[in-house]
């Protein structure tokens, strides 16, 4: 488990690197197809690709939370859950106790967010509180908690918000020069290559986003799983779980292709997802985490 911390750490650093070179790519053929000097444009882009890569890093937990619209958990409410999450301190050595955010949804769903153990965060859907027991709802806290011990919640939170920026500054980069400049025939022939870099980046820029997704590896799924039942001992509990998040037929709303790899099952129903995981599938199919859950016991 020590290696699996030390891998997403590495990988963590590695993510954050690919952003800052891409972003400075994108924002330097934005700026030297402004008319800017080469000079110039390596240095506004080299700064942009800085703030960028700092506030990603530092604000992912709270661009997420604000992009599923979750609220905090209250005691009042949410009492269930947190006791739940006060047992599971104790069991799982973790010093800083996560917080508790809530989605008003009615899929059964959950995941964990921050940068790092101590500015770590849980948040469920209201359809996971109403539809699970008690054990499944250990179980399901439990591998989020998993995944906040395993250093996960910091390369899934990096990757969420980094690939969003990059789809996002590359989208703009090509509408303004293929759809704005690229119609003033004049200067359609000085700008043909800057056109044809921003069609290349339009069609990466998403398989970017799902290679980085599939960098973070399914294993850690598996490794979750495995770490939920050693903080339970009670792998029944998440085996039943798993089962009922797959039978659920609803969609998360708050859900997009960036955070999809966030959720403890794929927020969006695929039926082939069910069998077997496809090649770029962000998680591993429920038959084969049930399968690994049993070889537990």
């Amino acid at each position: 488990m020590f290696q699996d911390i030390q891998r997403n750490k590495m990988k963590s650093y590695l993510i954050v690197g690919i952003f800052l070179i891409v972003v400075m790519l994108i924002v330097y053929f934005i700026c030297y197809s402004s008319g800017l000097s080469p000079t110039a444009a390596v240095s506004i882009a080299l700064l942009m690709s800085i703030i960028l890569s700092w506030a990603s890093y530092y604000n992912s937990d709270k661009i997420v939370l604000a992009v599923s619209k979750a609220r905090p958990a209250t005691e009042e409410e949410d009492k269930k859950m947190i006791n739940i999450l006060d047992g599971l301190m104790i069991s799982s050595g973790l010093k800083n106790r996560p917080r508790l955010y809530i989605v008003e949804d009615a899929q059964p769903n959950a995941f964990a967010t921050g940068r790092n153990p101590q500015n770590s965060i849980i948040c469920v859907t209201t359809g996971l509180l109403e539809k699970m027991d008690y054990y499944e709802l250990e179980g399901v806290i439990a591998h989020e908690m998993g995944h906040i011990k395993n250093y996960d919640i910091r390369l899934a939170a990096v990757v969420t918000v980094m690939v969003g920026f990059i789809v996002i500054i590359a989208n703009i980069y090509t509408r303004t020069f293929m759809f704005g400049r690229g119609r003033d025939s004049e200067s359609r022939g000085g700008n043909a290559i800057f056109m044809i870099v921003g069609l290349v980046f339009l069609i990466l820029a998403p398989i970017l986003g799902k290679l980085m997704q599939m960098a973070l590896s399914r294993r850690r799924e598996f490794l979750a799983d495995a770490t939920a039942v050693e903080f339970t001992r009670n792998p029944d509990g998440l085996i039943s779980a798993l089962r009922k998040l797959d039978e659920d037929p609803n969609e998360l709303k708050t859900a997009n292709q960036a955070t999809e790899n966030m959720y403890i099952v794929n927020p969006f129903k695929k039926k082939d997802d069910k069998k077997k995981a496809s090649l770029f599938s962000t998680h591993p199919s429920i038959e084969d985490r049930i399968a690994a859950l049993q070889n537990i016991r």
